[in-house]
């Protein structure tokens, strides 16, 4: 493979057939891609390789991902290890669909993701935001003192669950409720990212993935065991559906309604749409919470001027019985802003994998078929070449004045790739950022945050998503209704 000099990654921690794999092994996903990114002169790629030597190719700036993610984003495939591999948990749906079928799962699924359907949401996102801090308050009521300490990483996955559950299945999980719920529990298993998870992953690397699958280890005997139970809930919620649907009750726009009214899905098609979004539907939000929740506690002051502006600007927080709308959530810059910043310092999904079908070219360099090809949110949205000196720092005024709201400032929207971009974007975007925001709102408009140890060193846990290790455990105080502003 002929690779352009500034393209090369030469490094003291390379070896001569592990190539860079025990740095990747060891730290965090995206963290290694994220020094490179801005410690490496390059051309929009850089070359490093991974066990056994095999080469990677990094994607830098934004003519490369404009390059495979939109221009020709059909020659890029997900490698077939990781679609096996990712396929167990998520089922092979809209997420690891290729080609023409991508297309067509993504056409039907598309009514159920537009923009104007999600704003129908905002009840049940809001809804269950301020069940969950009802929840909490109670905790809190219930402590010796005026506070709780809480692991919020819980909290927020138990929502996103039941959020997931009910918009986009017409179904409520009652995770906030019950934690030790069937499902809850099971995808509290999936994503413990403990130190066998980390041997499966490896050994999908090193093994055909079928035999991976199989080896008599602890970890594949939980995800066996999840996989079972997350299919019979997808089942019964299909057959439940299906039910109304035949006694001709009202029609529902929600995931599930809209791809079996589209006729385009059998029964196993509709399994693995279901796991994709029940899975990637809640965690990765639950994920964005949490990093919000951390980054406030390590900002105070942010905290305390987002809260001032949601206190003063939406009255719903103090009335049990009011709505909010999109146009309520729209009116607060300051939400947005911290939002927005969130998920660029720390996006839930730091890296993700792309395979040339066939020999091609990236930035005008050659690249044969079957090469892995990297692209890394943790990198790009904090790169210094993009977003200058101060980019890893936590600033949520990049996002504030005019034109800043969906740039933070940076000259290219390729600046950010949270969700990616082009066909294979994130088809949940907006009902994600939806969601997060009522969650955000909520919470921090009825609490206050700051980390139970102010010794605590972030150690971030990777995997599918990434997180503080352990979740995050914080010290919550109930700042109480509009009487206390």
């Amino acid at each position: 493979m002929a690779i352009p000099k500034r393209a090369l990654l030469l490094s003291s921690d390379s070896h001569f057939i592990l190539g860079h794999f025990k740095r990747i092994y060891k730290d965090p996903s995206g963290e290694p891609q994220r020094d490179w990114i801005d410690q490496i002169p390059n051309d929009g790629i850089l070359y490093y390789r991974n066990l056994f030597n095999h080469g990677r190719i990094l994607l830098t700036n934004p003519k490369a991902l404009a390059e495979v993610l939109v221009q020709r984003n059909y020659d890029f495939v997900k490698p077939e290890r990781m679609r096996a591999g990712l396929g167990r948990l998520l089922g092979v749906g809209v997420l690891l669909a290729e080609g023409d079928e991508h297309k067509r799962q993504r056409k039907l699924l598309m009514p159920a993701f537009a923009f104007r359907h999600v704003k129908d949401l905002y009840p049940i996102f809001w809804g269950k935001s301020q069940e969950m801090s009802d929840a909490l308050s109670a905790v809190i009521k219930n402590s010796a003192d005026a506070s709780s300490v809480v692991n919020i990483r819980d909290w927020a996955s138990r929502a996103t669950l039941d959020i997931i559950g009910v918009a986009g299945m017409g179904q409520d999980f009652d995770a906030l409720t019950n934690p030790d719920n069937e499902l809850n529990s099971t995808y509290r298993s999936i994503f413990a990212g403990d130190r066998y998870a980390k041997i499966v992953q490896l050994l999908l690397q090193l093994l055909p993935p079928w035999l991976a699958a199989s080896l008599p280890l602890k970890r594949n005997d939980e995800i066996g065991n999840a996989i079972n139970t997350i299919k019979k809930v997808a089942r019964d919620l299909i057959r439940d559906k299906r039910a109304k649907l035949e006694k001709g009750g009202a029609t529902d726009v929600d995931i599930l309604s809209v791809a079996m009214e589209s006729g385009g899905f059998s029964d196993e098609d509709l399994v693995n749409q279901l796991m994709t979004f029940l899975a990637a539907g809640h965690e990765t939000t639950a994920s964005a919470t949490v990093w919000a929740i951390y980054l406030l506690c390590k900002h105070p002051e942010a905290q305390r001027r987002l809260r001032q502006e949601l206190r003063s600007e939406l009255p719903a927080l103090f009335n049990p019985n009011s709505q909010i709308s999109s146009t309520d959530i729209d009116r607060l810059p300051y939400l947005n802003a911290v939002l927005q910043e969130t998920m660029r310092v720390f996006p839930p999904v730091p890296l993700t994998l792309r395979e040339t079908a066939h020999d091609t070219t990236i930035q005008g360099h050659f690249v044969p078929a079957h090469t892995t090809v990297i692209i890394c949110p943790w990198a790009i949205n904090t790169s210094v070449h993009l977003w200058g000196a101060d980019a890893r720092e936590f600033k949520p005024e990049r996002w504030l004045g005019a034109g800043r709201a969906n740039t933070g400032g940076a000259e290219s929207n390729y600046a950010i790739t949270t969700f990616l971009h082009g066909p294979r974007s994130c088809i949940g975007k907006d009902f994600a950022k939806a969601e997060f925001a009522c969650l955000v709102a909520s919470l921090v408009g009825r609490f206050e945050f700051e980390l139970e140890d102010e010794r605590y060193e972030l150690k971030i846990q990777g995997g599918i998503t990434a997180g503080p290790k352990g979740g995050l455990m914080v010290r919550m105080r109930d700042v109480g209704g509009v009487e206390n502003m």
